[in-house]
Formats: structure tokens, sequence, C-alpha cells
């Protein structure tokens, strides 16, 4: 079934070729606290061309293949492209200004040519206020990925280590693709691959307090599916997930006092 065919069929199309070829692949739940709309997981070890990133035992990802109609899709500046996905969300987190967010991401994509899907990552005040994009990454046929063109641009105070990324190429091997794992539409040089490992860091300017917001989305079809793994999310090296908020920090060090105090009348 050619790729133009699936597409005039829609979602009845894609849902056919994942039944000829396959099924998504299930993981892990994603982190404590941690929502998803669509399909993500936790891998915790090296699933085809993605490894474990540096320093680290396991990631997250969020994939298209399995995802819903309007998940994943830019929080302002959309493509109006886009068809299905995926997103995820961390628990919200206590930063003061100069405090240090990063993580790693790997762009993986079965998808090329005109077919130009997309991932992002974003910071939202609390819960649901958009603030500012942390990094994009866009299939293209040549050139870098990452930030991903004709996207919205990065929040003042990021650095990417590398800065910019070309495509390695070829059909990536990756499980959450699902049906489309190991495949290429279009072939070599037309957009195809992964990434690889990126370093993403930010330096807060302002404190508050804060999410992140991670999306993936196919774009004019819903087949040739796309995703990105996360590693790593941490404020000052600290694990989001297990970020004490500060009046649990306040309460820990009046619990030490208490003790503190009750061994001194212990040993009166």
């Amino acid at each position: 079934m050619s790729k133009t065919i699936q597409k005039t069929l829609g979602v009845a199309g894609a849902t056919i070729a994942l039944a000829l070829t396959g099924s998504v692949a299930i993981a892990a739940p994603l982190p404590s606290g941690w929502t998803c709309t669509g399909n993500c997981g936790t891998n915790t070890a090296a699933d085809g061309v993605v490894t474990l990133a540096p320093g680290f035992s396991s990631y997250e990802w969020i994939s298209t293949a399995g995802g819903l109609v309007g998940a994943g899709t830019l929080p302002v500046g959309a493509t109006g492209q886009e068809t299905n996905g995926s997103f995820a969300k961390t628990p919200t987190f206590t930063v003061s200004s100069g405090d240090k967010l990063n993580f790693y991401f790997d762009y993986i994509t079965s998808d090329g040519v005109e077919y130009t899907e997309y991932a992002w990552a974003g910071l939202f005040q609390g819960t649901s206020t958009f603030d500012s994009f942390l990094f994009t990454a866009r299939t293209t046929t040549s050139g870098d990925t990452v930030p991903g063109f004709g996207l919205p641009g990065l929040a003042t105070g990021v650095t990417l280590t590398p800065s910019s990324t070309e495509i390695i190429d070829g059909g990536p091997a990756f499980s959450p693709l699902g049906s489309y794992s190991g495949s290429c539409y279009g072939g070599t040089g037309q957009g195809c691959g992964y990434t690889g490992w990126i370093q993403m860091e930010y330096i807060f300017d302002t404190a508050g307090t804060y999410s992140l917001g991670f999306g993936v989305t196919n774009a004019l079809d819903q087949i040739y599916d796309t995703a990105f793994a996360i590693a790593g999310v941490a404020i000052n090296d600290v694990p989001i997930n297990e970020t004490p908020e500060p009046a649990t920090l306040a309460l820990l060090g009046f619990g030490l006092a208490g003790l503190g105090a009750l061994r001194r009348r212990k040993n009166a």
C-alpha cells in the first residue's frame, strides 16, 4: 500500500497498516507524577538506535504510534499540518532565579520527504499557562533537524549541546515507533533517522512554579511514525519527580530540629 493511498484513506488506512504490520510497543509507565495523553512510556535499556543517555539508566519516550488526534501540537505557533500525536507533562516544581534545568533528548522519525513531523519541549507556568520553548525538532531532508525549521524560537537562556544536529540517516529501529520501526518513507536522504542524544540546559531568570510539557505529532497523515526520548530531567541535578517543594523542605527541617531537641532532653 503506497503512502498516497494510505493518506487518502485517513484514520482507517492507518489502522489497516498497523494491523498488517504489527502492534504498538508496550513499556513501563512514566515516572510518578507525570501525565500522558496518547502513547508514552519508560525504557530501562537501549532500544534499537536509541541508547541510554550518558550517565543514566533509563529514559522516557512519547510516540505518534498509537497517539491521539490533536495531542502533541505546539501550544503556540502550530503549523496547521498536525494530525495525531502524544503529549507528556511533568509534575510542577518550584525554582529560584539562577536555578538550572537540564535533560537529554533524541528525535527519531520514520517519515521523510514533505511529511515534516516535529517534537518539542516547553516550559509552563504552573500546570497550564505556556511560557517558552526549550527545544524543537522537525523532519527535514537536509540541514539541521534541531532546532526545527519554521517553528517558534527557543527561550533566552537555552543551551543545546551540540547546538545543531543533522539527522543520522536511515530507517530507525525503535520499538515505540510500532509497526514503522526500522522503516523509512522516501528512502535514503529523505529525512528519516535519529539525532542521537542532545543535551538541553536552561537557566531560570524568574523564580516561580513551573512544569514541563513534551509533544510529538504526525503531519498530514497518521502513518510512518515519529517519537522522541527524554532522559535526566532535573533541576540543579535533582530529578523533577523527586524535587521536594519548599514547604516540604521546611517541614523536614522542623522535624529534624524536633528530633535534635528530643535527643538533647533524653541525654540531659
